[in-house]
């Protein structure tokens, strides 16, 4: 139930950036659209599809959790774990980083990309092993 409810507020929230970034996009607003604030632009993006997409797939890991066939209660926690944290480090990251850009390049939160796309890995690692059909299926 717990990546359920994470899911749907996840996409709300990531919903609602996407509806701000189309509104900077349709108000013109230069400290968005202008050349130089492209980098912040692109990070943006990345921040509210990454957040989307991890937020369905929060909904689809707590809409089928119950079902996995294998695997230990204490590698389902760590797999459950490891997406509700990529789900707010990886977009965070593309987030945090397009705040403050330094000459065509993404600001230092940028770095917590690569440690949300680890989490996911591990994650969907441990959902796919959990996977597994029981003896004779």
């Amino acid at each position: 139930m717990r990546h359920l409810r994470f899911g749907w507020w996840a996409l709300l929230v990531f919903l609602l950036l996407g509806l701000v970034l189309e509104a900077l996009h349709g108000f013109k607003v230069g400290w968005y659209l202008e050349i130089a604030n492209g980098p912040r632009r692109f990070a943006w993006t990345l921040a509210h599809a990454h957040g989307t997409l991890l937020a369905v797939i929060n909904l689809i890991f707590g809409g089928t959790m119950h079902r996995l066939p294998s695997g230990s209660p204490r590698v389902r926690w760590f797999a459950s774990a490891c997406l509700l944290s990529a789900t707010v480090i990886l977009p965070g990251g593309f987030f945090l980083g397009g705040l403050d850009p330094h000459q065509g390049d993404p600001g230092i939160g940028i770095f917590l990309v690569p440690v949300g796309g680890a989490l996911l890995a591990a994650a969907v690692l441990l959902i796919a092993l959990s996977c597994r059909p029981r003896g004779g299926e």
